[in-house]
């Protein structure tokens, strides 16, 4: 079965080549490009043009990524959004994620990884290397195999720490949030790591989103 996909990306030969790449799997075909979030939404105008999933960019003129996950989760919540991007901060990519991204790639993938991407995000819902976050997806992967973990108890600061994570905010624009000290943000971080036996900022709001820990806005 084929599957449709459509690239949004300001930059021609990229969106371009990503399209005559993208074409050549076996399970995807390209329905058109779009050169920004505002376009995509024009062309949304006519179900024809809706797809299975949306390959975004994030610096795009007049509608970023950003703001065009948001829009398709609230108006297409059924269609995948992989996010190809040359930005790897945490705070973009965990940004991406709470707009509705359900996999997370940087623009120098090889071929065969982007496949693998899409065959994920259609078969799982989902797609994160193991750059992301290594320790989270082994405990997706194999959840169903396993007993389920003991609940985890956390503590109000814990979860007020929790919550802001998972925004664009560094460490020390959390900390002035809590009217507390950078070292005790890191202090909670570093709790958190203990608890559920993760390294990453990225990888804890993974968990805390797939766990219902914290709920997106």
């Amino acid at each position: 079965m084929q599957h449709s996909v459509v690239v949004v990306d300001d930059h021609v030969l990229i969106a371009e080549a990503l399209t005559g790449m993208i074409n050549k799997f076996k399970r995807y075909t390209v329905l058109y490009e779009a050169d920004n979030g505002k376009s995509l939404v024009e062309r949304f105008k006519q179900p024809v043009n809706i797809p299975d999933i949306v390959l975004v960019d994030i610096n795009m003129p007049e509608m970023n990524g950003f703001e065009t996950a948001q829009w398709l989760t609230q108006n297409h919540p059924g269609i995948r959004i992989l996010a190809l991007s040359m930005q790897d901060e945490e705070e973009t990519i965990i940004k991406m994620i709470r707009c509705g991204a359900k996999g997370y790639l940087l623009k120098n993938v090889h071929p065969g990884e982007l496949e693998k991407a899409l065959d994920a995000l259609m078969d799982r819902g989902y797609y994160y290397p193991d750059w992301i976050a290594h320790k989270v997806l082994l405990s997706l992967s194999s959840e169903k195999e396993t007993p389920a973990a003991p609940k985890i108890t956390l503590n109000d600061r814990e979860k007020d720490f929790l919550r802001y994570a998972a925004t664009e905010l560094t460490y020390k624009e959390i900390a002035e949030k809590m009217f507390c000290s950078p070292r005790t943000v890191e202090s909670y971080r570093d709790s958190l790591f203990e608890k559920f036996g993760l390294k990453t900022r990225v990888g804890l709001v993974m968990y805390a989103l797939r766990n219902g820990l914290i709920e997106l806005n």
